[in-house]
C-alpha cells in the first residue's frame, strides 16, 4: 500500500517529465530536420537585427573559417548596389583614398614620382611643397626612406605612398641619389599637399581662353575663379571649358561655377527625392564671366556635376555644348559616416536641369547591364555617328529660347564631334598601351633635363623639338623596337603625325608638367579645333538645334 501511495504521489511528476521530454524531442525534430543531408535550423531570437544574427550564425557554424567583418561589408554593399548603380558602401580602409581627391589635399612630402627599373624617381616636386623647400629636385632617385632601402627591391606605388604620406607635421628622412653620382640626405616635415582639379588654364589665341577641370572637389570653385580671373586679365573674351572625362564630384562646386556665367536669378538645377522636397539652385550674383562667349566640351566620360554645368548652359541658351553625349548620371548621393570609420553613399534625390530634364539613364536591368552601356555605345556606332544617339520624343523639353532638348540619358551636345580616328592604327595603339611614349619621354627628359629646363619656356622647347624631331623620332622608334613593338611601315606612315605630336607633348610634361603638356597636345585636338571654328562665328541668340561635325 505504501508503494502504491508513493507511485500516485510521483505520478504527476513523471507525467510532467514525459510531457516536457516530448516537447523537447518534438522541438528538436521540428527544428533540426535533415533532408537529403541538409540540416534545417531555426535561428533563436537574437539582437533583433536579422543581418547581424545571420552573420553571427555563419561565424559560429560555417564549415570553414570566415572573416566576419568582410561578410558584413559585402552584405551591406550588395544591399546598396541593388538599389541603384551609384549607392555604395565604403570600408574604413578605403574611405581616405576615395575622399582625398574630393577634399583637395593629402598630407605628404609633395613629389610626383615614377618607378623606373625598381627605382623611385622624382618627376617634379610640388611647387611650394615641403620637398621643394628642402631642396629635392626633379630627377632625384629616392633610394631610402627612414633608412629603409627602397631601390632595387621591386617596390610598388602603394608601398611608396605608404612610406611618404603621413600626418601633417610628422617627420620623414629620405636619401636621394643625384646625377647618378652622389647621395644627399633630407629631413622633411610632411604638410598638406594640394590636389588640383583645374588641370590647365591658358590662352589658345589672343581672345580665347581654355580651361580644363578634371573633377569637382572642395577647392575647385576657388581654383576656377583664380584661373578664369587671370584669363580675363590677359584679354579673354571667349572661353572653352573642357569637361571631357570629368566624372563629377561635389555639386556645389558645379553650381558655384555656373553662377559665374548666368544672370542673377537664373535657374541652375533643382533636386527632388521621395524624402527630400524640391530644392532649387539659382544664380545669385553678377559676374565678370556673364558676357564671355562660352563653349563647353563634353564626352561619354562627363558625368554628374559636369552634366549639371552642361545642362544649365544648354537649357539657359548661354553657350554651345560641343562633343559627344555625356554619361547620364542624374542621381544625388549623400555620404554618411559610421562609428567604425566606414561610410555609405546613398542616393537621396534626382537632379533636374532648368528645363525639367532628368538625364539619368535607365538602370532597371541591373548594375551589370548599366555598366555595359559604354560598350553598347561603341558597338552601336554612337561615338562616330550623331544619328546613332537614341532620342525619345516622350523625353523632349524646351530651352529658354524654345529649342528642343532631350532627357533620359545624358546631355546630347548641340554640336556633335566624333572620336578622332584619323591616324589611328594598331601600331599607334600598341605604342600607347605598352607605355612606349611614357617610358621614352621619361628617359629622354631624364638624360637631357638640364638642356630642356634651360630653355625656360614651352615655346622655346617647341622650337627645340621641331629642330630635332627627326633625331628624337628615330631614337623613339629604336626604343620601341627594342621593347618588342615592331614598326609596321604602312601604319607608321598613317600615324606619324600623331606619334610626333604625342612625343612632343609627353616630353614637355616631364619638365613643365600640365603647363607643358596641354598647350602642345591640344594643338591637334579635333574637338578643340571644332570649338574654335564655332567661336569664330557670331553666336546668335537662337542657338542651333543640332549641328553636324563640320565647321
Amino acid at each position: 500500500m505504501s508503494k502504491n501511495k508513493s507511485f500516485f504521489i510521483l505520478l504527476p511528476i513523471i507525467v510532467s517529465l514525459i510531457f516536457a521530454g516530448g516537447l523537447y524531442i518534438g522541438n528538436k525534430l521540428g527544428n533540426n530536420q535533415t533532408y537529403n543531408g541538409n540540416k534545417s535550423f531555426s535561428l533563436p531570437l537574437g539582437s533583433g537585427n536579422k543581418l547581424n544574427d545571420i552573420i553571427n550564425y555563419i561565424d559560429n557554424e560555417y564549415v570553414d573559417d570566415v572573416q566576419k567583418e568582410t561578410l558584413l561589408d559585402e552584405a551591406i554593399q550588395n544591399v546598396l548596389q541593388n538599389l541603384d548603380p551609384h549607392s555604395h558602401y565604403i570600408t574604413a580602409a578605403d574611405i581616405q583614398a576615395l575622399n582625398e581627391p574630393l577634399e583637395g589635399s593629402f598630407d605628404g612630402i609633395g613629389v610626383q614620382f615614377s618607378i623606373q627599373k625598381d627605382t623611385v624617381v622624382v618627376i617634379t616636386p610640388v611647387n611650394g611643397g615641403p620637398s621643394e623647400k628642402v631642396g629635392v629636385k626633379a630627377g632625384d632617385r629616392i633610394v631610402a626612406v627612414d633608412k629603409e632601402v627602397i631601390a632595387g627591391v621591386a617596390i610598388s606605388n602603394q608601398k611608396v605612398m605608404k612610406l611618404l604620406k603621413g600626418a601633417k607635421g610628422s617627420i620623414v628622412n629620405i636619401t636621394v641619389l643625384r646625377n647618378q653620382t652622389k647621395t644627399v640626405d633630407f629631413t622633411i616635415s610632411r604638410d598638406a599637399i594640394p590636389i588640383n582639379s583645374v588641370d590647365i588654364a591658358y590662352m589658345l589665341n589672343q581672345e580665347t581662353g581654355y580651361l580644363k577641370i578634371s573633377r569637382f572637389a572642395k577647392n575647385t570653385y576657388n581654383e576656377f575663379l583664380s584661373s578664369s580671373t587671370k584669363l580675363v586679365n590677359t584679354g579673354m573674351q571667349k572661353m572653352i571649358l573642357d569637361l571631357r572625362g570629368n566624372g563629377g564630384g561635389y555639386m556645389d562646386a558645379a553650381t558655384n561655377i555656373i553662377d559665374e556665367f548666368l544672370p542673377k536669378g537664373a535657374l541652375i538645377v533643382y533636386t527632388e527625392g521621395r524624402a527630400r522636397p524640391r530644392k532649387s539652385y539659382k544664380a545669385t550674383r553678377k559676374s565678370s564671366l556673364e558676357s564671355i562667349e562660352l563653349i563647353v566640351l563634353i564626352d561619354e566620360g562627363s558625368a554628374s556635376a559636369s552634366e549639371i554645368i552642361a545642362g544649365a548652359i544648354q537649357d539657359n541658351d548661354r553657350g554651345l555644348i560641343v562633343g559627344r553625349r555625356s554619361f547620364g548620371k542624374g542621381l544625388v548621393q549623400e555620404q554618411s559616416s559610421w562609428p567604425d570609420g566606414s561610410a555609405t553613399r546613398l542616393t537621396i534625390a534626382r537632379y533636374y536641369t532648368p528645363s525639367g530634364r532628368c538625364i539619368q539613364r535607365p538602370y532597371d536591368n541591373g548594375t551589370e547591364d548599366y555598366h555595359q552601356n559604354m560598350a553598347d555605345r561603341i558597338s552601336n556606332g554612337e561615338l562616330y555617328e550623331k544619328d546613332s544617339i537614341p532620342l525619345s520624343d516622350t523625353l523632349a523639353y524646351k530651352t529658354k529660347n524654345g529649342r528642343t532638348v532631350y532627357g533620359g540619358g545624358g546631355i546630347t551636345p548641340d554640336v556633335f564631334v566624333p572620336v578622332d580616328s584619323i591616324g589611328n592604327t594598331f601600331y599607334f595603339s600598341e605604342l600607347i598601351y605598352r607605355g612606349a611614349f611614357y617610358r621614352f619621354a621619361f628617359n629622354y627628359s631624364d638624360k637631357n633635363r638640364n638642356t630642356l629646363a634651360g630653355l625656360g619656356e614651352v615655346d622655346a622647347y617647341e622650337e627645340y623639338f621641331n629642330n630635332n624631331s627627326q633625331v628624337i623620332l628615330s631614337a623613339f622608334l629604336s626604343f620601341s623596337d627594342s621593347s618588342g613593338i615592331v614598326k609596321n611601315d604602312v601604319e607608321y606612315t598613317r600615324s606619324k603625325a600623331k606619334i610626333v605630336s604625342r612625343l612632343k607633348a609627353q616630353i614637355a610634361r616631364n619638365i613643365w608638367d600640365d603647363e607643358g603638356f596641354y598647350p602642345l597636345y591640344n594643338q591637334t585636338d579635333y574637338t578643340i579645333n571644332t570649338a574654335l571654328g564655332y567661336l569664330e562665328r557670331p553666336l546668335s541668340l537662337k542657338l542651333p538645334q543640332v549641328e553636324s561635325n563640320a565647321f
